[in-house]
């Protein structure tokens, strides 16, 4: 069952007197429970199109479904609905708020979706458990190591149960041996059947995805799936 599915997007901007096109038709559908990567050099249209498909911003011409539901035509608040409910974002930078304990970093998605207290703490606690992290849980960001900083902010990506899960230059700030560990954990989550997606300019990070779509001047340059092992 797909759910992504990307029909002939392309996205306009205006810089002055020019338009430049950051995509310049992309088609491509993501079944359900994929591990699939995003690649392509600087200026390449990937970032556009996470944030198209992350329902950050909306195509100029095309269609965007997710989970059967047309999103391309959503205005800003619709969008922000959608992402709330149906995507987890981790980021190369992890934006935890510094002052907060690892537990109310991940709660925070809770309580911008009106979820009870009580709730929120069960639902919180049980993400930092997935993540290896229950006993780190009163930690503030200052107190962690970058690689547990990281499982926090995949905590917080996982609490509402989103659909998908975008992870965007995920080990970028991490040195090698803790970038493999993160990678693990995103192994783990895809074997409980979480859709995951990464953007990367990593090879070996790419390599750790089934699927590699390749970004190239707006253009998929090519959609590559791995053999099973």
């Amino acid at each position: 069952m797909s759910i992504i599915s990307v029909e002939g997007v392309t996205k306009h901007y205006s810089l002055g007197t020019q338009t430049v096109e950051a995509l310049r038709g992309i088609t491509f559908k993501i079944q359900k429970g994929e591990f699939l990567a995003i690649m392509g050099p600087s200026g390449s249209g990937k970032s556009t199109l996470m944030n198209i498909i992350g329902c950050l911003d909306s195509p100029t011409h095309g269609s965007y479904f997710l989970n059967n539901q047309e999103v391309s035509t959503l205005d800003g608040d619709e969008l922000a609905g959608i992402r709330n409910k149906e995507i987890g974002f981790v980021f190369q930078n992890f934006h935890l708020l510094a002052r907060n304990s690892a537990l109310d970093n991940v709660m925070l998605p809770l309580k911008y979706a009106g979820v009870e207290k009580a709730e929120q703490v069960k639902r919180a606690k049980a993400a930092l458990s997935q993540v290896g992290l229950e006993s780190r849980m009163d930690h503030q960001p200052s107190e962690l190591s970058g690689g547990q900083q990281q499982r926090v902010a995949i905590a917080r990506a996982l609490v509402n149960n989103p659909s998908i899960l975008f992870a965007d230059e995920p080990t970028g700030n991490l040195d090698s041996q803790t970038g493999h560990d993160v990678m693990q954990l995103f192994h783990n989550l895809h074997s409980q059947g979480q859709t995951i997606i990464l953007i990367t300019h990593e090879n070996e990070v790419a390599e750790e995805a089934q699927r590699t779509i390749f970004i190239k001047d707006g253009l998929i340059e090519s959609d590559i799936k791995k053999e099973p092992k």
